[in-house]
């Protein structure tokens, strides 16, 4: 039986009058790798932050592990960010600290374990991503690449049930972007963690994935595995990944004349199945 880390049922999410999110429905399978993916603008980031409720939905529910958060005290809320674990677009360490305290951080905030004790994880972490012994450099000393590292050491510090990935590619050449792609994937292997990335990158979007959730227009208009991504016929979905910018479609993510929801199907899309 399927299990499902996140489910987003009918999520509703505007501010003033413009609609980010417009009754999004997925789920994501629990131990898997899911991506989302979509053009600019259409609700990836506000999804996260709706995630680990640092936002609000105006109407829907979203369950994580089955508990629906838009309904915990605070509280409650706080336990429940301890799931998860963030990568953010450009490592987001903190300048004033040394690799090992970024590292540290999640741990002296939400464990009582001693230094030693932190330490030895640090040092565990860092050998995961392929950093040993960088332990005493600070951030400003890290290339783009060792700086996103380092971000995904502390994003395992707490060994999270949920490991989020906000365009970890974001900055990168070609060839470092294909070795943070084959990090994610190791690390992967070597965790019952769900992974959810956020990404514009194409190629890596193949490579790590299990599942595929594509936003556009505030809503959910595909979500599948790879194979049946890639076999789609939607005309957005085949515009998308062909990096295709010809009309009509273009003019139809300017108009808005295309009709969408038809093409949203699947468990993974929120739907049960028969």
């Amino acid at each position: 039986m399927v299990e499902y880390a996140v489910d987003f049922k009918n999520v509703h999410k505007a501010f003033g009058k413009q609609v980010v999110l417009n009754d999004v429905s997925c789920r994501i399978e629990k131990g898997k790798t899911t991506v989302i993916v979509g053009p600019s603008g259409t609700g990836k980031s506000v999804f996260l932050k709706l995630l680990v409720g640092l936002l609000k939905p105006d109407s829907g529910s979203i369950l994580v592990d089955g508990r629906d958060i838009t309904q915990l005290k605070k509280s409650e809320l706080f336990e429940v960010r301890k799931k998860f674990g963030m990568l953010f677009q450009d490592g987001a360490l903190f300048d004033s600290l040394d690799v090992a305290e970024n590292i540290a951080f999640p741990l002296r905030r939400h464990t009582r374990l001693k230094n030693k004790e932190i330490m030895k994880i640090v040092e565990d972490k860092l050998d995961q991503v392929g950093l040993p012994g960088i332990q005493h450099k600070l951030p400003s000393e890290l290339s783009g690449g060792m700086r996103k590292r380092v971000g995904l050491a502390r994003a395992l510090a707490l060994d999270p049930e949920i490991i989020l990935f906000d365009e970890p590619n974001s900055g990168l050449d070609p060839v470092m972007s294909d070795a943070i792609d084959k990090l994610i994937i190791r690390t992967k292997e070597h965790t019952k963690s769900t992974f959810i990335v956020i990404s514009h990158d194409i190629p890596g979007t193949f490579q790590i994935a299990d599942h595929i959730i594509m936003l556009y227009k505030s809503q959910v208009i595909a979500a599948g595995t790879c194979e049946e991504i890639q076999n789609s016929t939607h005309p957005v979905l085949v515009q998308f990944f062909s990096r295709n910018s010809d009309i009509p479609i273009d003019q139809n993510y300017v108009t808005g004349k295309l009709d969408l929801r038809p093409y949203v199907t699947g468990e993974l899309a929120g739907e049960d199945a028969d």
